[in-house]
């Protein structure tokens, strides 16, 4: 999955310490991130890069510090910066569902997310005051009235449900992507995990299910989600009830005929994989 890096080593301690030149700036404008793609691999702006253009007069005494992989630091920057770093190009995230390598990949979509929480992140909420970073935690504070906001991150699941043979897949209704997926939901306040399952199992089409088995969890930076897969079994008639507001279609699939081919990013791909293969 996008967060097995191995042998790589991602560090997520909140550590800050002032870059050094060959530390990576990682530069973000809405859904767009600047990098450079060549060959089908991608790579991103150090600080001796952006010191290189003579723009940042506090380059490295201002900064955001993000985490670490193995000994390289990763650090936000600023877009208003990026116009003369010639050698790279602003791209959608999309390109993190397939850049190479997989360590660069993870830091890409990791700085995303954090960049999305930092932009949001600017004034308190309880009185509007302007919030600063705080010195020993990964959190922004609000200096007048100590409110605290942490990063954001969503409880959600990921269900395999199955019918002897047969897995249920599903299709989203009016999102980006367009490939088969399994049934999935947020976390509602006042419930347990389990009881998201089978909720969002019987709003989306309508089946009840028993013998909730916890099989992996996955953090997914492209929608500030810590993701949960379950696996579970039907439990009566197999008939579906469509909510078309969320799916565009869902069906059971017999082993053999599931249409998926495997791949190394999602939870989701591999528990179907997992039932496919008959793992």
């Amino acid at each position: 999955m996008i967060q097995d890096i191995s042998p790589h080593h991602f560090k997520n301690e909140y550590q800050p310490q002032p870059p050094r030149r060959e530390d990576y700036w990682l530069c973000y404008d809405g859904r767009k991130v600047l990098l450079k793609a060549e060959a089908g691999e991608v790579d991103y702006p150090t600080f001796a890069e952006v010191e290189s253009t003579r723009q940042v007069e506090d380059l490295y005494e201002d900064y955001t510090y993000l985490f670490s992989i193995d000994d390289k630091r990763f650090y936000l920057g600023d877009a208003k910066y990026a116009k003369k770093l010639n050698d790279y190009t602003w791209e959608d995230t999309q390109i993190f569902r397939s850049a190479a390598p997989k360590y660069l990949q993870f830091a890409g979509v990791t700085g995303w997310q954090l960049y999305r929480w930092y932009d949001t992140r600017k004034f308190c909420g309880h009185c509007g005051t302007s919030l600063v970073h705080d010195e020993k935690e990964r959190m922004m504070r609000c200096p007048k009235c100590g409110n605290m906001e942490f990063p954001k991150i969503c409880p959600a699941v990921i269900i395999g449900v199955t019918y002897g043979n047969k897995l249920l897949m599903s299709k989203y209704a009016g999102r980006e992507y367009k490939k088969y997926a399994l049934l999935a939901g947020f976390a509602e306040v006042g419930e347990s995990i389990e009881e998201t399952v089978r909720r969002e199992v019987m709003e989306e089409v309508g089946l009840k299910v028993k013998n909730i088995t916890y099989y992996k969890s996955q953090p997914w930076s492209f929608t500030d989600t810590l993701l949960m897969g379950f696996f579970c079994e039907l439990d009566g008639e197999e008939e579906i009830t469509l909510d078309r507001e969320e799916l565009a279609l869902a069906e059971w699939f017999e082993r053999e005929d599931i249409p998926v081919k495997e791949e190394d990013l999602s939870l989701t791909n591999e528990m179907i994989m997992v039932f496919k293969n008959g793992r």
